[in-house]
């Protein structure tokens, strides 16, 4: 497979994975579901990364356990910073983990032809973050109701 350039243009909203599986999501989220920041991989991507940016938190694992697929949307809350060497870097966010009848199931997403191009089905091994392309956040936006998305725009 070939591994696609993010480019501004094209940039809908960035797309970061937490796997459930690994980690309790659903309790972490349920205690809180405010996400301020998540682990990135450095990398050109990240230095793309902006305030005000749109970013969908996606939920990964066994595809049995939970309704995995969209659980948040928000936005980067600032740019990300290097970390010290050997530490994670971190994307700050202003991201909202929604209530388990709005978020929207992969399977739905992976139906919607719009969407079946999308990296996270592509590549759901690659590491954060990953992305939408306009069209893509669009699309998925079409799927969420509208005060959680705000104006389709990557800002």
């Amino acid at each position: 497979m070939t591994d696609r350039r993010v480019s501004l243009d094209d940039l809908g909203a960035w797309l970061i994975k937490g796997n459930a599986d690994a980690v309790d999501l659903a309790a972490r989220f349920a205690a809180d579901p405010r996400v301020t920041g998540w682990c990135v991989r450095p990398g050109y991507r990240v230095r793309l990364m902006r305030a005000g940016q749109p970013v969908v938190f996606w939920a990964s694992g066994s595809r049995g356990r939970l309704p995995y697929g969209v659980w948040g949307i928000g936005r980067i809350a600032a740019t990300p910073e290097p970390a010290p060497p050997g530490e994670a870097w971190t994307a700050p966010l202003d991201l909202t983990i929604l209530d388990e009848s709005l978020r929207v199931r992969r399977d739905v997403l992976r139906a919607d032809p719009r969407l079946a191009g999308a990296e996270v089905f592509r590549q759901p091994q690659a590491a954060n973050p990953s992305y939408l392309t306009v069209a893509q956040f669009e699309a998925l936006c079409g799927h969420l109701p509208a005060w959680a998305h705000g104006p389709v725009s990557a800002g």
